[in-house]
């Protein structure tokens, strides 16, 4: 059972409380623990007249049931009202006036009274008191109507401005039997619109846990609902340098009013947004413009896809270091808390690698810089922009360092009804192999609805996850420096940092890069099911569903059948699906090398060996330039010298061949040839096996660490 919601320790403030229903809500705040204010000047329903009965009476009754209330008699503020309706040419000034005075200005002064002490105490809920007829309009109650939605207006204002110190403002349209609805409505209803129906939605948008802001909502009954704003997408009835005409408006009337696919605004940088935008088209004309579609966020008629479709990106190139891939890993959770995790943030780690889908770092550079406003027949309003899913695929594992060319094309434009689809691949080479396929879906929203198709077989599409509970969970804590961390990788959006822009974005503070949370969870999927091994990792899909704070536990959901890992991301504290339908794609083995078998007195170093050269051939005067050094091993069977081998990168092209080096060697290592077979398949620790005397080593060791570029960055073993 739910915990029953208490105000111990606050002081609430009611208006118009000396009865109906803000008698009701001084009551009921004060049965769970609220310190009240009551105040009613105690006038009649027209506002005339004036006593402290109608309070004392509710301060008595909250004291006879062991509650705190104090009487105020001085001002009339949120839930306060009177009435004095009249048909609109009848509507004095003083009508109008009185009504403005206690309802409008009566709820500023009050408000603006407890505003600064919330902000310093960085907590405050509001509630501001509208009725249908602010909200839709009344025969006789012009004065009413006006005050009622002025109050909505003024709430949702506050709402904006508060966010950030934790002051919440939210208004109600009751419908309640008080002294204004007496004379007004049956009695048998005024029975069934009790003002004990309305209280409780009232008591919970007070409370310290709910976070609704900026709403409204009509109750009565027992029955509650929230309100919102429709908007059509509409028409664009100008041509550039052409006269704005009412023909025109009068031409394009019925899609002017068409609310199918009609589009939801929240905030006012939503309408602006659709104006700047239709400026843009407009501007960006040569006159042909006829009256099409007012998308909110891009333009997208079937004509222009042909031009956007296939359209190729300026190639850039994406350089990184060791520092890079560091910074990467540790915004992604990575961590010395976790001793596997060395091999992802300590450079000297003898299994030092770079994690998979650093990937994605080295292809955004795609979408940065405002690349998506150059693509042909697309007018893209980045505030209308999410990255809506990702796949990434590793061809071979990246490099700990690296400079690779990326070339980036529109591959396909989606019409999703609510919004447009851009899939965008990025395939990244070192020379002329292919290393990584990124594949972005950006969502632009509100964009949709403009005829075109709605899949396409260049989407690499989410699959749903199995029907079972999961086969492992996983859970890492994010720190409150996550995204600060994060950025630090590339994506240098102010949304992920500044407080005030992601106020304007919505958010209630700057959220997490979702791209981070992708990065967390790859690496569960490979702690869980491939020890941390980056030689396993094959592909990733996401769909991201909604956004993360820094300081929130990410818990990855997982489900293994076969090499493919289903999971979904989920925020513990609230239990919000953050990233679904997604999946990692293993390759099936550690390594191919697990499978050769030793036969007879066979070495299977040697086949090892052998694969280095093969691997190296093509790469030889590129690795004498970053290692320039000769490494000669000497592979032991029982006591014995087996095989000499060397790996000569700083002669010539370099080469590997059996037998002493041709000169004198940098390094050289002995070790048993069993030794060697679980250093390279990574069972192994080198500095263990050296500590334990299990690998012998002379001449300059420092350059042991080179020779993880050899075997892993390079030559794949």
């Amino acid at each position: 059972m739910a915990s029953m919601l208490n105000f111990y320790g606050r002081v609430v403030l009611v208006t118009g409380a000396g009865g109906g229903l803000g008698r009701t809500y001084a009551l009921a705040f004060a049965e769970r623990g609220a310190s009240v204010v009551v105040n009613d000047l105690g006038g009649d329903m027209k506002g005339v007249g004036k006593g402290s009965l109608a309070a004392d009476k509710v301060v008595e009754e909250i004291r006879r049931k062991g509650g705190k209330a104090v009487a105020n008699y001085d001002v009339v503020v949120n839930n306060a009202g009177i009435l004095r309706d009249r048909s609109f040419s009848r509507i004095s000034d003083e009508d109008w006036d009185m009504i403005q005075r206690v309802h409008l200005r009566g709820s500023f002064m009050v408000t603006r009274a407890a505003w600064d002490h919330m902000k310093k105490q960085n907590f405050g809920r509001i509630i501001m008191t509208s009725s249908a007829a602010g909200i839709y309009g009344n025969f006789g109650q012009a004065n009413y109507s006006a005050a009622k939605l002025g109050l909505l207006g003024l709430s949702n204002s506050l709402a904006v401005e508060g966010k950030k110190n934790n002051i919440h403002c939210n208004t109600v349209a009751p419908v309640a039997g008080s002294r204004m609805t007496q004379g007004f409505l049956p009695e048998d209803l005024i029975e069934a619109l009790k003002p004990e129906y309305v209280a409780p939605l009232v008591l919970w948008l007070c409370h310290e846990s709910c976070e609704e802001n900026g709403s409204v909502f009509e109750v009565g009954a027992g029955w509650i609902g929230k309100l919102r704003w429709e908007r059509t997408l509409g028409a664009l009835v100008r041509q550039k340098n052409q006269p704005m005409t009412p023909e025109a408006v009068k031409a394009n009337w019925t899609k002017i009013c068409d609310f199918d696919n009609a589009t939801k605004p929240q905030r006012i940088q939503d309408s602006v947004s659709t104006v700047i935008e239709a400026l843009s088209k407009i501007d960006s004309s040569d006159g042909g413009i006829s009256a099409n579609n007012l998308s909110h966020a891009t333009s997208a008629a079937p004509s222009g896809l042909v031009e956007a479709v296939g359209y190729k990106f300026p190639p850039f190139s994406s350089s990184y270091t060791e520092v890079d891939t560091i910074m990467y890993a540790l915004g992604v959770g990575a961590s010395i808390k976790e001793p596997k995790d060395l091999k992802f943030i300590y450079e000297g780690n003898s299994d030092f690698s770079c994690l998979p889908t650093f990937g994605v770092i080295l292809a955004q550079k795609s979408l940065g810089g405002g690349g998506l406003a150059e693509i042909p027949g697309l007018s893209v309003n980045f505030t209308k922009v999410l990255h809506g899913e990702h796949y990434l695929e590793l061809y071979k594992p990246l490099p700990n360092a690296g400079d690779l060319k990326c070339e980036a094309v529109v591959a396909d434009v989606l019409d999703k009804r609510s919004g447009l689809v851009i899939l965008i691949d990025v395939y990244s080479y070192s020379g002329k192999e292919l290393i990584c396929y990124n594949q972005f879906s950006v969502f632009v929203m509100g964009s949709g609805g403009f005829g075109g198709k709605r899949t396409s077989d260049k989407d690499k599409v989410a699959v749903a996850i199995p029907s079972r509970p999961p086969d492992a969970i996983l859970t890492d804590t994010t720190s409150l420096n996550q995204a600060a961390l994060y950025r630090l990788s590339g994506d240098w959006n102010p949304l992920h940092i500044d407080p005030d822009f992601a106020s304007l974005a919505g958010f209630d503070r700057p959220i997490l890069h979702g791209l981070c949370t992708f990065g967390f969870s790859a690496r569960h999927v490979l702690q869980q099911y491939a020890d941390r091994d980056v030689l396993r990792f094959k592909a990733i899909k996401v769909r991201f569903a909604k956004p993360v704070y820094p300081g929130q536990t990410l818990q990855t959901e997982m489900w293994k059948e076969g090499n493919r890992i289903h999971f979904q991301t989920k925020v513990q504290e609230t239990g919000d699906t953050v990233i679904s339908n997604a999946y990692v794609d293993l390759v099936p083995t550690s390594d191919t090398l697990a499978k050769i078998p030793s036969e007879g007195g066979d070495l299977q170093s040697n086949l090892v060996f052998e694969e280095i050269g093969r691997r190296l051939q093509d790469i030889g005067q590129e690795m004498v330039k970053k290692v320039n050094a000769v490494f000669e091993w000497h592979i032991t069977k029982g006591e014995k010298i087996a095989a000499k081998w060397t790996i000569d990168l700083k002669n010539g092209a370099g080469k590997v061949y059996q037998g002493p080096a041709k000169g004198s060697a940098d390094a050289t290592f002995i070790l048993s040839d069993e030794v060697f077979m679980e250093v390279v398949l990574g069972k192994l620790d080198p500095q263990k096996a050296f500590f334990s005397g299990r690998l012998k080593a002379r001449g300059n060791i420092m350059l042991s660490q080179k020779l993880q570029m050899i075997l892993k960055d390079y030559a794949k073993i």
